[in-house]
């Protein structure tokens, strides 16, 4: 059992009752999380099965405009958010290095989310009408998959790195009445369908228990231990020298979003879609002096985004 923290990218999407929208139908939510798992491992020589349950809160709001099939129509103010998500899945691993401390695993199975949110007309007449809007709050299962590596610390403790991939689908909203002008008239309430889609990062620490907590990952029986294999010996970049050598690469995705009005939403600036790609390469030289030259070098841009500008009365 054990303990994480982690954070992702997710997309809540409203399908469109009036037609295409101007802006899109989807709101970004950010997610960020922590919880905790529990599970049971089997082991087979460098095979290892095992089936875990994990639960986390989360803290995640999205905003956009929605429901914006043309600038004659007043749009509607979304907002998304899933605060709890719950994971049952069973897990494929396999034990690397002489004596098994490093796991690289699969995970797959079903998942759980809880997600709320509001559906709000914009700035009507002046804010001389009133913003008719309606509320969701559900639970909805889905699936996931995953994958992750996990490193003995010591016989009992561990360290894991994780990605999970969650999908869900959603029950169908009615969506407020709205206006249209011209000519001026009352556009009815309709349904809207929901689904959300999460990327998760996750970093956790688990204990194994009917194993000594302190004892030394090296010992004679570590995390995962496995039939020693015979390895070659490192072969030297020169004698008492060394060479260290790695590259780095992020994935962004930017937002920024000014909202002016009192209380009545009245003006909205969005930038969107600002998809980054940022690299690194990194080099370090140690000499048998104890001196040493490292360095960075790295370069990175945005490649695409676009600019919103949206007023309402």
């Amino acid at each position: 059992m054990g303990g994480h923290v982690g954070g992702g990218h997710g997309l809540t999407s409203f399908s469109d009752p009036y037609g295409p929208s101007l802006y899109g139908d989807v709101v970004d939510t950010p997610v960020f999380l922590a919880g905790g798992q529990i599970g049971y491992n089997w082991q087979r020589e460098r095979w290892v099965f095992g089936l875990e349950l994990d639960a986390s809160g989360a803290v995640s709001v999205g905003v956009n405009t929605r429901l914006a099939v043309s600038r004659f129509v007043v749009s509607a103010n979304c907002t998304a958010g899933p605060n709890v998500f719950v994971t049952g899945t069973g897990r494929l691993d396999y034990a690397f290095g002489p004596q098994g401390h490093t796991l690289v695993y699969l995970k797959a199975g079903l998942a759980w989310q809880h997600n709320r949110g509001d559906v709000t007309n914009n700035n009507e007449f002046f804010g001389r009408a009133p913003q008719n809007a309606t509320h969701f709050d559900y639970g909805d299962v889905g699936g996931t998959i995953g994958l992750g590596v996990e490193q003995a610390l010591t016989s009992a403790w561990s360290l894991k790195v994780e990605y999970d991939y969650l999908r869900f689908g959603g029950p169908s909203v009615a969506t407020p009445p709205t206006l249209r002008c011209p000519p001026f008239a009352t556009v009815s309430a309709n349904i809207t369908s929901l689904s959300s889609s999460y990327h998760v990062g996750k970093l956790g620490l688990n204990y194994h228990f009917d194993a000594a907590p302190w004892r030394p990952a090296s010992s004679d029986t570590p995390l995962y231990a496995t039939k020693p294999t015979v390895s070659a010996s490192p072969i030297a970049f020169a004698d008492r020298w060394s060479l260290e050598s790695g590259t780095r690469l992020w994935l962004s995705r930017g937002r920024y979003q000014l909202d002016s009005g009192s209380s009545d939403l009245v003006s909205r600036l969005t930038y969107h879609g600002l998809d980054g790609l940022a690299g690194e390469l990194f080099e370090r030289v140690d000499s048998p002096w104890g001196i040493f030259l490292k360095g960075n070098i790295g370069f990175g841009r945005f490649n695409t985004g676009n600019m919103n500008d949206e007023d309402w009365a």
